[in-house]
């Protein structure tokens, strides 16, 4: 459990130093672009080699390709309904702004991160149980940096306070750390099968999130070097998946 601790801890330390960063510079927008698209390229990686082949290997084909549908599908409904939210969010601001008053757009990157967080960190732990996944580590710090530091330069420009801003990344970053603390305590020990599903389920949801909020992203604001980094990172996993 002590690694699953110290996995928690840095993963979710990025959410931290984003905050922290983005109460007090605000960054431009090809930057974050980049590290979302170096983040991108981490986790295909460590989907590729890592999470999803010790599904494969542990339940077979059937098991596998089912739990890796049914985590898409699941993040898919969630990301529907917060997109829902956050339009509902964006509307109320816009009428906000015209009264004067700060809008709630941080809080809807807060509510985001966090659910693209989730399976990520989930699958984090869980990987803990075979063998400790330093490429999903890496990729998880370099999503978690730029979407933090953004969604606290958007709650500073709200008119909250550097220390709301840090504070309230830091509780997201508790969040998803105990994350990993429950992929890793609650299935340990389970049988070959529901682990293969396990696995599977939170590289689905991985995946929905890559296709579904950093890659567009990461190719919306990191142009022109999106490509080079995307390859950077998928490199860089690479050969810690296989070191």
């Amino acid at each position: 459990m002590g690694e699953a601790v110290l996995f928690a801890a840095i993963a979710s330390s990025a959410l931290v130093i984003g905050g922290t960063i983005g109460a007090y510079w605000r960054a431009p927008t090809t930057f974050t672009g980049i590290l979302l698209a170096f983040a991108s390229g981490s986790l295909i990686a460590a989907l590729s080699f890592e999470l999803f082949p010790e599904a494969y290997h542990l339940g077979g084909a059937y098991r596998s390709g089912l739990g890796l549908l049914a985590g898409g599908a699941v993040f898919v409904a969630a990301n529907a309904a917060l997109d829902r939210w956050v339009a509902s969010e964006e509307a109320d601001q816009r009428e906000k702004v015209k009264q004067g008053v700060s809008g709630g757009t941080g809080f809807a990157l807060l509510a985001a991160v966090t659910l693209d967080g989730v399976p990520e960190n989930l699958a984090l732990g869980v990987s803990l149980i075979e063998e400790a996944s330093l490429t999903l580590l890496l990729a998880i710090f370099f999503s978690n940096l730029p979407e933090s530091l953004v969604g606290a330069i958007a709650m500073r420009e709200e008119g909250r306070s550097a220390a709301f801003a840090i504070g309230i990344w830091a509780i997201c970053a508790v969040i998803l750390a105990i994350a990993v603390l429950v992929g890793r305590a609650a299935l340990g020990g389970v049988d070959d099968d529901v682990l293969a599903v396990c696995l599977a389920f939170a590289g689905g949801a991985v995946l929905a999130s890559l296709a579904d909020t950093l890659m567009p992203e990461a190719f919306e604001h990191g142009k022109p070097w999106n490509s080079f980094a995307t390859a950077g990172g998928f490199f860089l996993s690479f050969m810690l998946a296989n070191a």
